[in-house]
C-alpha cells in the first residue's frame, strides 16, 4: 500500500509564555534557540495572511456569515495546528508554501469545533479567547451555520492549489473530524454526566477531541512534504504523543479533567514523557525538524 493510502478541542491553553518566546524546562530538550523563535514568528505571519485569504468568501456570501467566520477565524488563538503542520512539512524537505492551503483547512475545522462546542446545548461557554463566543455575539441559529460553513470551507480551500496527495489529507482530516475523532469525543463529553469518569474514559475524549486532529495536523503537512511512508510514521507517532500532552497540559491549566482523575504531579509527569518522546520520534530528520522540537519543547514549558 502507498504512502498516501496507509495513513490515518481543547483551546484554552495558556502557558506563562508565548509559542514565540518558549523556554523549555525538564528534561525534554533545553533552552529553545533564537533562531528557532524567528522562524515560528515569520511562519506564523505566513499562517495569518493564508487565513485572510481563506475567509474571504465568494460574493453573494450573507455579511453576516462573513462577520461571524472571520471573527472565529481571525480573533487569536496560538495556530498549533497550522505551525505542526508546516513543521512537518519541513521536516520532510517540502515547502512550506505547498502546506498552507492544508493548514487553512485545519484552522476552519478546528475553528469550527470551537463555534460548535461552544453552543447551549453543548458546553454553552459564553466566552471564547476572552471575547463573547459566536453564539452569544451572532445569536445561536446563525452559529450553527457560522459552523456548517466553516467545516464546508474547510475542504474547499483544499482546492485552490495543487496540494501533493491531497486526496489523502482529505481522507485523513475526514476522519479526524468523523465519528472516530472530533464528533466521537464530544458524543463521550456530552455522556460524562451518566457515566462514571475513569481515566480510561476521560483519556478516550481526550484523545478523540484534541489529539486527533492534532495527530492530523502532523500527518497532512507529512504528505503535503511528499513524505516517505517511513516519515509518515515519525510523524504520526510525534503527533500522537504531542497531541494528548497538549490535553494533559490543558487539564493541568484549568484544573480539570485528566488533573481531577488523577494527581496533577501524575499528569505533570505523564505529559513530559510523551513529550520526550515525541522529540525522539523525530529525530531521524535532524535539523530539519527544528519547529516541531521547538513547539514540543514549548509545550513542556507549558506543564511546569
Amino acid at each position: 500500500m502507498s504512502a498516501t493510502t496507509t495513513l490515518k478541542r481543547s483551546d484554552r491553553l495558556t502557558p506563562s509564555t508565548s509559542l514565540t518566546s518558549c523556554r523549555a524546562r525538564h528534561s525534554v530538550r533545553g533552552r529553545v534557540s533564537p533562531e528557532h523563535t524567528k522562524r515560528v514568528k515569520k511562519l506564523t505571519g505566513l499562517i495569518e495572511r493564508a487565513l485572510q485569504d481563506a475567509v474571504r468568501l465568494p460574493r453573494g456570501s450573507p455579511r453576516v456569515m462573513t462577520q461571524a467566520m472571520r471573527y472565529c477565524v481571525l480573533s487569536g488563538g496560538k495556530r498549533f495546528r497550522p505551525l505542526l503542520c508546516l513543521g512537518a512539512c519541513k521536516a520532510v524537505g517540502g515547502r512550506v508554501r505547498q502546506a498552507l492551503p492544508v493548514v487553512c483547512s485545519i484552522e476552519l475545522m478546528h475553528a469550527y469545533s470551537l463555534v460548535h462546542d461552544d453552543l447551549p446545548a453543548m458546553d454553552n461557554a459564553d466566552e471564547r479567547r476572552g471575547q463573547p463566543s459566536c453564539h452569544r455575539k451572532f445569536g445561536e441559529a446563525t452559529a450553527i451555520l457560522v459552523g456548517d460553513a466553516l467545516l464546508t470551507r474547510a475542504f474547499e480551500v483544499l482546492s485552490f492549489d495543487h496540494v501533493p496527495n491531497v486526496l489523502a489529507i482529505l481522507r485523513l482530516l475526514g476522519a479526524a473530524g468523523g465519528t472516530a475523532g472530533l464528533i466521537g469525543g464530544q458524543t463521550l463529553d456530552l455522556a460524562q454526566n451518566v457515566v462514571p469518569l475513569t481515566v480510561r474514559y476521560l483519556e478516550g475524549i481526550a484523545r478523540r477531541k484534541t489529539a486527533v486532529l492534532i495527530t492530523a495536523s502532523v500527518v497532512a503537512g507529512g504528505l503535503a512534504g511528499r513524505a516517505s511512508a517511513q516519515e509518515l510514521q515519525c510523524l504520526r507517532q510525534y503527533g500522537e504523543r504531542v497531541g494528548l500532552a497538549f490535553q494533559l497540559v490543558d487539564d493541568l491549566h484549568d484544573d480539570d479533567g485528566l488533573a481531577r482523575a488523577m494527581s496533577r504531579e501524575a499528569v505533570r509527569e505523564r505529559a513530559i514523557r510523551l513529550i520526550a518522546q515525541a522529540n525522539q520520534a523525530v529525530a531521524p530528520f535532524g535539523a530539519r525538524a527544528g519547529t516541531l522540537h521547538e513547539l514540543a519543547d514549548w509545550l513542556g514549558s507549558s506543564a511546569g
